[in-house]
């Protein structure tokens, strides 16, 4: 459509949208998408495919699914317009059921399947949704608007505890996805898998556990959309206070043979770490991706316990078990592990970290114990060839490289159409031979004449004629195109 006419149908129908939705006045976006429909396929993205039962491939959805699907988005979106702009639902079904309305399409076409009733009981839902995500929402205005709705995201998992080294390893994840939507400026951002698992320093095994187990079903991570082809997996950061209904409780463990505690004897009434954390989490972030917090390595706890130092020195134990969310036991063995390469020293019953413990680099601290002084750090590399985790990220990216790699070639193969073709080897040459197109047949079905024999009967088919190439042309009295249009019509029914 010219720009011209776009202008002036969006100019004739702004007083008649100022009416239907009260005084508010609906953006451009809105009357577009209402007018127009979804010229630019913004709501067709993941329409046409879904997530298999495994979880993990992607299944193309019919034609009919993935329109109906395409059509849902295009009236939740409406509905969502209509719901900021402080509309009613009696709006947004004037506005839907519009015959000149090209948003409304997929609910005429509801109320012509299915009748009036449906397509009314069908905007009632979704009218109820909308309303719900506008009211439990914030409408952000500009980029500076979404900043300070990361730092308070930032704040509130700072001081959430996170116990567990199941835990700790969702905080990393989660850490690295507020990484990536501080880049792109929100809550929606785009991440692979891989690009994940390197910026958190963990295995794709482990991150698929963490977000299935933990971050999903306590409402701080939602993938909108699975990654295919060249597109990164579509994220949503929440902020933990939505979780999902019957999701598992933020433990490292689910499964224990310990028995559950007896109110009556007044078992486990308070647990071991605070309700709230205070941590730096920045440090956190910064540090993660490194092997000397791998597994086997210093491992999620350091991390914890240096990020809470950082941004309180001079704890007691019981102080960091609240802060960190580490439990006792672990915070007194991490605390001495960090203590033997001198990353922290203690005075009294308070703990701090060393002055360039942020960079690995320890002091030189006298052993209780021998008398003797412990060799301090002398960088986070060091720390990991000394723990045997040297080289767990470098190897780590040479695998996803690898991956892309080979998957990259698998669409390219796809993009051009290839299939598997057989080698031979003669004269010490390697040849190439491709595998035979479906629409070729044996030279033992050939005629003299070009006909086609049927291999069940033996006798000429009717109709079918051998093109010149070897492969198979079917003439009808009314069929009047030519090779190249029926080799056109062939590629494109395959």
């Amino acid at each position: 459509m010219p720009d011209s006419t776009h202008h002036a149908l969006s100019q004739q129908n702004s007083t008649e949208f100022r009416g239907i939705v009260g005084h508010a006045q609906l953006p451009s976006a809105a009357t577009d998408l209402i007018l127009l429909g979804d010229l630019t396929g913004r709501y067709a993205t993941g329409s046409y495919s879904r997530l298999g039962s495994d979880k993990r491939t992607v299944i193309l959805r019919g034609d009919r699914q993935g329109a109906a699907e395409h059509g849902h988005r295009i009236t939740a979106a409406i509905a969502c317009h209509v719901a900021r702009a402080g509309g009613s639902i009696h709006q947004l079904t004037q506005l839907l059921l519009h015959p000149d309305h090209e948003g409304g399409r997929h609910t005429r076409l509801i109320a012509l399947r299915s009748g009036q009733a449906r397509a009314l009981d069908y905007i009632r839902r979704v009218w109820t949704s909308a309303s719900t995500a506008v009211g439990t929402t914030l409408a952000l205005g500009s980029r500076h608007d979404a900043y300070e709705v990361l730092a308070a995201l930032r704040d509130r998992i700072e001081t959430t505890p996170w116990r567990g080294e199941r835990g700790r390893t969702a905080l990393r994840v989660l850490r690295a996805h507020l990484n990536f939507a501080e880049i792109g400026g929100g809550l929606l951002h785009h991440a692979s898998e891989r690009q994940t698992a390197e910026e958190a320093g963990i295995s794709r095994t482990t991150l698929r556990v963490v977000y299935e187990t933990v971050l999903k079903p306590g409402g701080w991570l939602r993938r909108l959309r699975v990654g295919h082809g060249r597109e990164s997996s579509t994220w949503y950061l929440g902020d933990g206070s939505t979780p999902g209904h019957g999701g598992p409780p933020l433990l490292s463990r689910f499964r224990t043979n310990q028995f559950p505690p007896d109110p009556a004897l007044e078992e486990w009434t308070t647990p071991e770490t605070a309700t709230t954390a205070d941590i730096d989490s920045t440090v956190l972030g910064r540090l993660m991706g490194h092997d000397a917090f791998a597994h086997h390595g210093l491992g999620s706890a350091a991390l914890m316990l240096i990020s809470a130092l950082n941004q309180h020195p001079h704890q007691s134990v019981s102080e960091l078990v609240g802060t960190s969310s580490v439990s006792r036991a672990t915070t007194y063995r991490t605390l001495k592990r960090l203590a033997d390469h001198g990353l922290v020293q203690h005075t009294g019953e308070t703990w701090a970290l060393a002055p360039r413990a942020l960079e690995g680099f320890g002091i030189s601290l006298p052993d209780v114990d021998t008398g003797l002084a412990a060799e301090p750090a002398q960088g986070w590399d060091k720390i990991a060839e000394q723990h045997g985790t040297w080289g767990i990220a470098a190897r780590r990216k040479a695998l996803h490289t690898a991956e892309r790699r080979a998957y990259q070639e698998v669409l390219d193969r796809f993009a051009e159409h290839r299939s598997r073709a057989v080698v031979l080897v003669r004269d010490g040459c390697q040849v190439l031979v491709p595998a035979p197109r479906p629409d070729e047949i044996p030279p033992t079905l050939h005629t003299q004449d070009g006909r086609v024999l049927d291999p069940v009967t033996g006798r000429p088919a009717d109709g079918w004629r051998i093109a010149t190439d070897g492969r198979l042309i079917l003439i009808t009295p009314s069929d009047q195109r030519s090779y190249d249009e029926l080799a056109a019509a062939h590629a494109e029914a395959l």
